[in-house]
């Protein structure tokens, strides 16, 4: 049966308001239709979606920061093998903002999720000028057992633009968009901590303005209307780094040894129809898939040339039908790459309805 036969078997569901108590929430795949793709369509209460990681237990988990209409606290949902969305918990707010923003997300090799919170994107209540909080984001763990959240731990604080967040060997690494957002151009840098050295009973207060001894590479954004660096984070099985550099559209690849870069970054692919480089996650054989905000596209970056294909791209919508819309993260689930539609008042767009996942075929 070939794959689109089987996304044309599969029938829309509605929405249930139910908790994780009383069973998933449903969202199912809907068929692709004639000028979209498939998609997942959410409740007004998951209005944000933005990172995802798959892990182990073949579950998407999806970060849901709900910057479009705060009015719905930030949560972190699942994603079952039959696409059915679910709630996994309700993630704690920082003590003096009162938000939390969940972005990157990954599985550690202990089981748990890693979570970037970027407070640098805080967001007011609703009817109030958006502003953020500098030298406060922080990584979070959720502990997770049997796909369920047990509790919430706070593992790290001070980081400025807490952004991406991949996990490799005995490290979680988190981007930081904006190291000196002050300089320019603007420095902006990835930060590696030592799983062993992550406890919640004694969070690791991170020294801002790019001087902590766990920043272990900075370069610099040289586009100044979207003084936006480090974003995008990920590895591939031979250990290589890689970082999206999203206001100059720029993919860095870095050697790696003992955990931290061999010398500077080099850029392995740039542009060639990437407007930006936000979210991206690494295939098995070193492909690197990017979710292009900007361009409202998704590119493919081949592993060996650094040859970028755009695989989806539209104008600027709704996001009706599967159509990106704002696209600000990929995930990738056997032949298929999960988008998720951000749809932030941002680059000309407008915030509205459909709230979506779109869904296309891993080429």
């Amino acid at each position: 049966m070939t794959r689109s036969l089987i996304l044309s078997l599969v029938l829309v569901a509605l929405i249930l308001p139910a908790c994780e108590q009383s069973g998933p929430q449903v969202a199912r795949l809907v068929p692709a239709s004639v000028g979209g793709h498939a998609f997942i369509t959410l409740p007004a209460k998951y209005n944000t979606p933005d990172g995802m990681t798959l892990a182990k237990d073949g579950n998407i988990y999806l970060c849901m920061p709900n910057f479009n209409d705060p009015a719905y606290p930030a949560k972190l949902l699942k994603i079952d093998a039959n696409n059915l969305v679910s709630e996994v918990c309700t993630l704690p707010v920082h003590p003096e903002t009162n938000r939390v923003c969940p972005l990157g997300i990954d599985q550690g090799p202990d089981g748990n999720l890693y979570i970037a919170d970027c407070q640098a994107f805080e967001v007011p209540n609703v009817g109030e000028p958006r502003k953020g909080s500098p030298d406060k984001s922080r990584v979070l763990r959720v502990v997770l057992a049997e796909g369920k959240a047990s509790k919430v731990e706070v593992l790290a604080c001070g980081i400025n633009f807490a952004n991406g967040l991949a996990c490799n060997g005995d490290s979680v690494y988190v981007c930081d968009s904006q190291v000196d957002a002050k300089a320019s151009p603007v420095v902006s840098g990835v930060y590696r901590f030592k799983m062993s050295e992550l406890k919640a009973d004694k969070p690791v207060q991170v020294t801002p303005g790019g001087k902590d001894k766990h920043l272990i590479t900075t370069f610099k954004t040289v586009n100044k209307d979207w003084g936006v660096g480090a974003n995008g984070l990920g590895f591939d099985k031979a250990g290589n780094m890689f970082v999206c550099n999203f206001g100059d559209a720029q993919l860095l690849k870095y050697q790696m040894k003992d955990g931290a870069p061999v010398g500077a970054g080099k850029v392995f692919a740039e542009k060639q129809g990437m407007q930006s480089t936000d979210g991206l996650k690494v295939d098995d054989e070193g492909n690197v898939y990017i979710a292009d905000f900007l361009g409202n596209a998704v590119h493919k970056v081949d592993a060996k040339t650094g040859k970028v294909t755009t695989l989806a791209q539209n104008p600027n919508t709704n996001g009706a039908n599967g159509l990106l819309d704002k696209c600000s993260e990929v995930c990738i689930r056997g032949d298929w790459i999960y988008v998720a539609n951000i749809d932030l008042n941002l680059a000309g767009n407008a915030f509205d309805k459909p709230y979506t996942l779109t869904i296309i075929p891993k080429k």
